[in-house]
C-alpha cells in the first residue's frame, strides 16, 4: 500500500519539475524576446552613424552575453576601413599593433557573408590569430550586417561568459538584430547624406553670395576650402591654382593636418595627377583616400581641390564625390562671374578715365596754352621790371601745370594700378613710413605702355636702392621724384634735402646703379647742388 502511494507521488514530482523547466524556458526566451525587441528599438533610435554602430555592438554583446564586441566596417577592396571595439579598456586597446585589416577568419566572413560559429577559433584553418597586443580568445560568433543588397560589415561577438559556446539560440538573436542593424545603418546614413547636402546648399550659397557681392577673391577660396573639408570630414584639404603660365600648380590654401607644411609646395602640370585633373577637367580618386576634384569642368579649370583622409577613416562615398564635384562646379561659376563682373566695372572705369583724359586734353590743356601765349604776348608790353618778373613767373606756373595735367592724362590713359606706374608708386608709398613724409612724385610719358619689361624692372631696381639710401644716410626732410619716359629716353631724378654725400662714405650702392645703367647703355650721375642735399640721375635708351 505504501508502495503504491510513493509512486505516483514521485511520478508527479518529476512532471512538476520538467513543468517547472518548461516554464522557465518559455520565461527566458519571453525575456529574450523582450531583449531583443528593446534592443532594436534601441540601436534605431539614434540618426548619428558612429553612435548607432556603437549601440549595434554593444546590444549584441549584452544580448547572447559575449565578454568582447566589435563591428567591421567593410570598404574597397573587401578590407575593414572601420573597427569599433566594445569589451576593451584604453590599456588593453592601447596595448593592440594594430586593429585587424579584414585577413584571417574576419576575411573569411567578408568573403563569404554568411553567420559563423565556433567553439574555438585558433581551431579554424583560416584563423591567423591574434595581433601582438591583442587578449587571448576562444568562442566566436560572426554575423553579416546588409543594407538591402550591400554588406556594410560584420558584426563579431567573442568569449562568451560563464565559459559556454555560443549557441543556435544566440545566432538566432544576432540575426535578427543584424537585420535591424542595417535598418538603423541605411536611416542614419540618409539622414547622414541630407545633412550633408544642406550644408553643401548652404555654404554653396553663401561662397556665391559672397563673391558676387565684392568680397576679397582669397577670403571666399579660403572659405570654399574650410567647407569641403567640413562637408567631407576630410584631415586636408588643399586648394591648387595654376602658377608660371600655367605650367605648374601652387598649394594656394590649405586647411587641416600639416596645412602649413603644404602651403606655396607645388607640382608640374605635366604628368602628375593634379596635373591630369586640371587638363581633362575631371576628377580623379587615388584609392579611396584622397579626391582630387577640378574647379570647374569646361577649359580653362580654375583649379584643383585635393581632399585627403589619413589611413584608417571612412573613405569617400560617392556621394561625397558627387556633392564635392557640384560644389567646386558652383564655387567656378560663381569665380567666372565675379571676374566679369569686375572686368565690366574695369571697363567702365577705363571709359571714364579715357573721356576725363579727352577732356583734359581738348579743353583745359588748350585753354591753359591759349592763356600762355597771351602772357607771353603781353611780356613785351610790361615796362616796368617786377611786372615783366611776376608775369614770367606766371609763364612759368602754366608750363609747369600744363605738364602736370599731361602726366595724370598718361596715368588716366594706362592701366596704372598693375603697369609701372603703380609699382613706382607703391614703392615711393612703402618708403614713406620709413621716412616720415611722402616724397613728391611726377610721372610723365607712356610709362605702362613706352617702357619694355627688362628696362622697367632695372628703372624700379634702381629706384629702390636710391629710396634705401634716402631713408638710411640723406637725414632730409623733403625730396622729389621724377620719372620721365620721353624721347626715346627713360630718365629717372632722385633729389633730396639732405646732409649730401660724404667723401669717405660708402659707394658700393651707387656703383651697383652705374652699373645697370651701363649694361642697359645709358649713363647716370651723382651731385651735390649749391643749395645742399643729393641729386641723383639715372638715364637709359628705350
Amino acid at each position: 500500500m505504501t508502495d503504491r502511494s510513493v509512486m505516483p507521488s514521485m511520478r508527479l514530482d518529476e512532471l512538476l519539475s520538467e513543468l517547472q523547466v518548461r516554464l522557465n524556458a518559455v520565461l527566458a526566451t519571453r525575456d529574450r524576446v523582450h531583449a531583443l525587441l528593446d534592443a532594436v528599438v534601441s540601436v534605431g533610435s539614434d540618426l548619428d552613424l558612429e553612435t548607432v554602430l556603437r549601440r549595434i555592438v554593444e546590444t549584441a554583446t549584452n544580448l547572447v552575453d559575449a565578454s568582447y564586441g566589435a563591428m567591421g566596417v567593410v570598404g574597397q577592396g573587401s578590407t575593414l576601413i572601420e573597427f569599433i571595439p566594445v569589451g576593451l579598456s584604453e590599456e588593453e586597446i592601447a596595448k593592440i599593433e594594430h586593429w585587424p585589416h579584414g585577413l584571417g577568419l574576419l576575411g573569411l566572413l567578408i568573403k563569404d557573408a554568411r553567420p559563423l560559429r565556433l567553439a574555438r577559433i585558433s581551431d579554424h584553418p583560416e584563423s591567423y590569430g591574434f595581433p601582438p597586443g591583442h587578449p587571448p580568445m576562444g568562442t566566436f560568433l560572426g554575423v553579416p550586417v546588409r543594407v538591402r543588397d550591400e554588406v556594410f560589415g560584420n558584426l563579431y561577438l567573442t568569449e562568451k561568459r560563464g565559459g559556454s559556446e555560443f549557441d543556435e539560440e544566440d545566432e538566432a538573436v544576432v540575426i535578427a538584430l543584424a537585420t535591424a542593424a542595417g535598418v538603423a545603418v541605411e536611416n542614419a546614413r540618409l539622414y547622414e547624406q541630407t545633412r550633408r547636402r544642406e550644408r553643401w546648399l548652404e555654404a554653396s550659397s553663401q561662397i556665391t553670395t559672397s563673391l558676387l557681392s565684392g568680397a576679397d577673391r582669397h577670403d571666399v577660396l579660403t572659405a570654399l576650402t574650410e567647407s569641403a573639408k567640413e562637408m567631407t570630414d576630410a584631415d586636408l584639404v588643399e586648394l591648387m591654382l595654376p602658377a608660371e603660365g600655367g605650367t605648374r600648380l601652387v598649394v594656394e590654401i590649405a586647411e587641416g593636418t600639416h596645412a602649413d607644411k603644404t602651403l606655396g609646395s607645388s607640382c608640374a602640370v605635366d604628368c602628375t595627377p593634379a596635373g591630369e585633373v586640371l587638363t581633362r577637367g575631371e576628377s580623379l580618386t587615388e584609392g579611396d583616400m584622397r579626391l582630387l576634384v577640378p574647379l570647374g569642368t569646361q577649359p580653362p579649370v580654375r583649379g584643383v581641390l585635393v581632399l585627403t583622409k589619413r589611413s584608417g577613416r571612412l573613405p569617400f562615398s560617392s556621394a561625397d564625390v558627387r556633392m564635392v564635384e557640384a560644389f567646386a562646379g558652383q564655387a567656378a561659376i560663381a569665380l567666372e562671374l565675379a571676374e566679369a563682373r569686375r572686368d565690366a566695372e574695369r571697363l567702365g572705369l577705363l571709359e571714364d578715365r579715357d573721356r576725363i583724359a579727352k577732356d583734359l586734353h581738348d579743353v583745359v590743356i588748350q585753354r591753359l596754352f591759349a592763356v600762355a601765349m597771351t602772357l607771353m604776348g603781353a611780356l613785351r608790353l610790361v615796362e616796368r621790371p617786377e611786372a615783366s618778373s611776376r608775369v614770367q613767373h606766371a609763364i612759368d606756373e602754366l608750363d609747369e601745370t600744363i605738364r602736370q595735367i599731361r602726366s595724370s592724362i598718361f596715368a588716366l590713359q594706362g592701366p596704372s594700378e598693375d603697369g609701372l606706374r603703380g609699382q613706382i608708386l607703391e614703392l615711393v608709398e612703402s618708403a614713406r613710413a620709413h621716412l616720415g613724409f611722402l616724397p613728391g612724385l611726377r610721372l610723365e610719358g607712356h610709362l605702362d605702355s613706352g617702357v619694355p619689361d627688362p628696362v622697367a624692372g632695372q628703372l624700379l631696381a634702381v629706384l629702390r636702392e636710391a629710396l634705401s639710401n634716402l631713408v638710411r644716410h640723406a637725414k632730409a626732410s623733403s625730396a622729389d621724384i621724377l620719372v620721365e619716359a620721353a624721347d626715346g629716353r627713360l630718365v629717372l631724378v632722385v633729389s633730396d634735402n639732405g646732409v649730401g654725400i660724404k667723401p669717405d662714405g660708402r659707394r658700393s650702392g651707387l656703383a651697383n646703379l652705374d652699373e645697370r645703367a651701363k649694361r642697359l647703355g645709358g649713363t647716370f650721375t651723382v651731385e651735390s647742388p649749391e643749395g645742399g642735399g643729393t641729386r641723383l640721375s639715372w638715364s637709359v635708351p628705350l
